[in-house]
């Protein structure tokens, strides 16, 4: 319930804005910092640049980076992007630091919805809310006469009907890179059909219709993608989209502003954004709801913390956001809801199921066996129920190694 009214607070609310100006001041400690790479944290990261002496490294591999960069002592970066699904394993390892006396002193302009806290400390300032939701080839729809598809089942006939037609190479693009992409379609997908991931005893309840249904609904999609699909992340559907190769998916609102770049995208102005598809009738959006956000590393020393955080802010600046308005939806005052945001808006407002988020570690165990044992299913290795059965062994696996479950 937090994170659903952190991400509406975001979405929707209507703030004042600023003319864009540089750095506000000049920053006299080098910094670093990783983050993923698509186009929110780029405006980011460049307005921190601006003050000088920093250097960003933006690597969508950032999540397989973080753990053993911040565990270094130093640490090799003094501020980390993260999400609500990639912060845990740093929390866990006790690599970033309470930023209370910093949000204190530098964190006037900060919203309370930007506070993230565990265990009543401030750990993470968000600047964004993110989610999967419906981007599709508006141009393409209108001359097929296809309606928006709502749910599931009238995406695989829009898809027949677009195939059919051969406007594009592919009907759908999907996000299912062996991995932790391919983890997240199920972890979006299987809320839609009303699962729950856990038992209260912390042992895993995939291995259920609900968890049936999402892999059938999963494979179901490959009938209209790339055949490649097993090594497609957001980057490949983002630039298919941007190629003219494929006329929808279910992606990311933080990548929705690269689609009307004119500098790299062939379909400027033709791509419309919707809310995620429902997998069952009267269910849900099926996606998540996340934020996405800095930490500050521990194994630094204060005076870079204190250095690192006030960087940060002048990134997370209404100015940065006058200046990059539909690069993300923004929890930064300054940030006016234009059409790119109207999926992610709507998924937002539609109750999507309640998210797994912020993770635990029983959640990121699990991501972690849907991401190993996933794409055997998909190639056809393996059936549905011997996957699920596959997962819920690593799960526990897993779980007992990490005093979870005993």
């Amino acid at each position: 319930m937090y994170l659903k009214k952190l991400a509406l607070a975001g979405a929707i609310s209507l703030l004042g804005t600023t003319a864009f100006a540089a750095c506000s001041y000049e920053n006299d400690v080098p910094l670093k910092s990783l983050s993923a790479g698509f186009e929110a944290w780029k405006a980011v990261t460049d307005a921190m640049a601006e003050c000088g002496n920093f250097q960003a490294e933006l690597d969508q591999e950032f999540r397989t980076k973080q753990p053993a960069a911040f565990e270094a002592n130093p640490s090799l970066y003094h501020i980390g992007g993260v999400s609500n699904g990639t912060i845990t394993p740093l929390l866990n390892a006790g690599t970033i630091r309470p930023l209370d006396d910093l949000v204190a002193k530098y964190g006037e302009n900060l919203s309370p919805n930007q506070l993230i806290r565990v265990d009543g400390k401030i750990m993470a300032v968000a600047m964004m809310v993110n989610t999967q939701h419906l981007m599709y080839r508006e141009d393409i729809f209108s001359d097929l006469g296809i309606d928006t598809p709502t749910t599931w089942t009238e995406v695989f006939a829009a898809a027949e009907k677009i195939e059919a037609a051969g406007v594009v190479d592919h009907a759908i693009g999907a996000t299912m890179k062996s991995g932790w992409n391919l983890a997240q379609e199920f972890v979006n997908m299987y809320p839609g059909f009303g699962g729950a991931f856990f038992n209260d005893d912390n042992t895993t309840a995939v291995n259920s219709d609900a968890g049936m249904k999402a892999l059938e609904t999963m494979k179901a999609t490959l009938e209209f993608t790339d055949p490649e699909v097993l090594v497609s992340d957001s980057t490949y559907v983002q630039q298919q989209f941007q190629q003219g190769k494929i006329a929808m998916a279910n992606l990311w609102a933080s990548r929705a502003g690269a689609m009307n770049d004119e500098a790299e995208s062939q379909v400027v102005g033709k791509v419309k954004m919707a809310a995620a598809p429902v997998a069952m009738d009267g269910g849900a959006p099926a996606t998540t709801l996340w934020w996405d956000g800095i930490v500050i590393a521990a194994n630094i020393t204060d005076e870079e913390a204190d250095a690192a955080f006030r960087l940060a802010m002048e990134g997370l600046d209404s100015d940065m956001v006058t200046a990059n308005n539909e690069a993300a939806i923004w929890l930064v005052n300054g940030y006016e809801p234009g059409p790119l945001a109207e999926g992610a808006i709507a998924t937002a407002t539609a109750n999507p199921a309640p998210p797994a988020y912020p993770s635990t570690t029983q959640m990121g165990l699990l991501h972690t066996a849907l991401g190993n044992e996933l794409p055997a299913f998909l190639t056809g290795e393996r059936d549905a129920e011997a996957t699920l059965v596959a997962v819920t062994e690593a799960y526990t696996t897993s779980a007992k190694e990490a005093g979870v479950l005993e």
